[in-house]
């Protein structure tokens, strides 16, 4: 589904598209960013050691809890970065961002394979960055608060 506070560009003259991300995403709203995510239960521990499409998906319901505290979900995400330890985890990302962003446009995404990330036992690593629309004037909207 698509966000009418968002537009998507999947391919600006003079570039191909891509199946896999819009090059282009502008819009207007509250600016949401998400630091970059881990395969982490909400524990602390490890989901999935060793297994990138389970920690792929752990991200996911991780980014989507970030979200939701924003305020937010998956049609509201402008940008993706993707940081993997080895390219040949792309494909099990991108199965899992399918699979959350169903039915919503692709935001736009890089991917960077790193020497490690903060723990030895990840493989992945995503950053979200989200535009939400405006509450309009009557909305009874949740009141967003500062956690700590």
């Amino acid at each position: 589904m698509s966000s009418p506070h968002l537009t998507h560009v999947p391919a600006p003259a003079g570039l191909a598209p891509s199946p896999q991300y819009s090059h282009v995403v502008w819009g207007t709203g509250r600016f949401v960013a998400i630091s970059g995510q881990c395969a982490l239960d909400a524990s602390g521990a490890v989901v999935g050691e060793g297994d990138a499409v389970a920690q792929a998906h752990q991200v996911f319901a991780n980014l989507e809890r970030c979200l939701t505290a924003a305020g937010a979900g998956f049609g509201d995400v402008v940008k993706l970065t993707y940081f993997v330890t080895d390219v040949a985890h792309l494909p099990a990302v991108r199965d899992a961002r399918d699979a959350y962003f169903a039915g919503s446009p692709l935001p736009a995404s890089s991917a960077v394979q790193v020497s490690a990330l903060v723990r030895p036992e990840l493989l992945v690593e995503i950053e979200a960055f989200a535009l939400v629309p405006e509450p309009r004037a009557g909305d009874s909207g949740a009141e967003l608060r500062l956690l700590r």
